[in-house]
């Protein structure tokens, strides 16, 4: 295996050392103004991929001592909410930065030769449906196809799910890693709403993977950083959740572009001078501010155990997966109230507000944003064990 190579109060902001000043304003910007490309194209243009790059996307999570700027979870996330204000698909394949989170788990040597060429590197993963990869001389040989790889037109490394085999005995299922260039995709995300994140399919044809590359799925990192001893099926989910709190923004955000301008063909006073869309917008304005509250109260609430030495709780991580799932499910509301609101105009293709309402949809039909997650919740407030897999 080769190595491989203006905002308002309550909106996010890009963490500090993450932005590259004008750059990142300018990627936004452009990124505005393209959204409609991403969704025809049905994935994120390589040219942006690069500028994620320039600005620090990939590397943010990545430790020191492999060129990383191993910033926190907030950080983190915080970025990928700048960035979904300005398009949800794009912010959804930035918020694959995380992909050294589950690196991680390869072992030392192994991680030291995925960033061997520099820490900006591009990760996309098909984990399900597991395949048979028997073991060979070599390593394993993987074949398969995998659905649901967001980002994989820009990642220089792809991981796969295999179902590993020594003879007849099977073992725990594992990732394979390996170069991007060692797989086929097929353009098969054909959906209504985050169209852009290129989540194609990923077709790999005998290939040898050394058992070096690959790792026990759920395994723990063997680096002791806070951000590889955080919850990984919590921080998953909040990296995706956060582009539905950027989506619900640039929503209300919209709405207050609208309102102050023309008067209805109708007649009617404009947007801003009608009492129901001042009361909807107040309540939009409230419930996203409070979901997003909890959602950063949250993590910075297990980041501070971390950063003390202890282990995160089971009671902090359900917190965190519970505030990920109402984050999630709040701005999907707040989108939706707020469309409701632009009348006819935001029906549109070319109305933001209609791209918007379709992306933060789709975000909550994801599995780790499901009804499960309030149930798991629930049984843990009243001292109940949550089903397996919730934490």
């Amino acid at each position: 295996m080769t190595s491989l190579t203006a905002t308002h109060p309550g909106a996010s902001t890009a963490p500090t050392g993450l932005e590259s000043g004008t750059a990142l304003d300018l990627l936004l910007s452009d990124i505005r103004r393209r959204r409609q490309e991403f969704e025809q194209q049905r994935y994120i243009s390589p040219d942006i991929i690069q500028r994620f790059k320039e600005i620090g996307v990939y590397r943010a999570l990545v430790p020191t001592a492999l060129g990383g700027e191993q910033k926190s979870a907030h950080e983190f996330c915080e970025l990928i909410e700048t960035i979904s204000q300005a398009d949800g698909s794009a912010g959804w394949v930035a918020s694959f930065g995380m992909g050294v989170t589950y690196l991680a788990a390869l072992p030392s040597a192994t991680l030291t030769k995925v960033y061997a060429d520099g820490p900006d590197v591009t990760f996309a993963g098909g984990i399900f449906p597991p395949q048979r990869a028997p073991k060979v001389d070599g390593g394993y040989e993987v074949s398969g196809r995998w659905s649901f790889s967001s980002g994989c037109m820009g990642a220089d490394v792809i991981g796969v799910g295999i179902a590993p085999f020594e003879g007849d005995k099977g073992g725990l299922p594992r990732m394979a890693v390996m170069p991007r260039s060692q797989a086929r995709i097929e353009m098969a995300w054909d959906v209504s709403g985050l169209a852009g994140t290129g989540s194609h399919d990923l077709v790999v044809d005998k290939v040898i993977v050394p058992e070096e590359w690959t790792f026990v799925r759920g395994s723990k990192s063997q680096r002791e950083e806070p951000m590889f001893r955080y919850p990984s099926l919590s921080f998953a989910a909040q990296v995706l959740t956060v582009v539905g709190l950027g989506i619900a923004r640039a929503a209300i955000d919209e709405l207050r572009g609208m309102a102050t301008g023309r008067i209805s063909v109708t007649g009617a006073p404009r947007l801003a001078d009608r009492p129901q869309v001042q009361i909807e917008i107040a309540r939009a304005e409230a419930q996203l501010r409070a979901a997003r509250a909890f959602f950063y109260e949250a993590i910075d609430d297990a980041w501070a155990t971390l950063e003390k030495g202890d282990e995160v709780t089971p009671e902090q991580t359900s917190l965190l997966r519970l505030s990920s799932t109402h984050a999630a499910r709040t701005s999907a509301e707040v989108t939706r109230a707020i469309q409701m609101q632009a009348g006819m105009s935001g029906v549109y293709h070319s109305s933001p507000l209609s791209q918007q309402v379709r992306d933060v949809q789709v975000l909550t039909q994801h599995a780790f944003m499901g009804d499960i997650t309030y149930q798991n919740a629930g049984a843990m407030l009243f001292g109940l064990p949550p089903l397996p897999g919730y934490l």
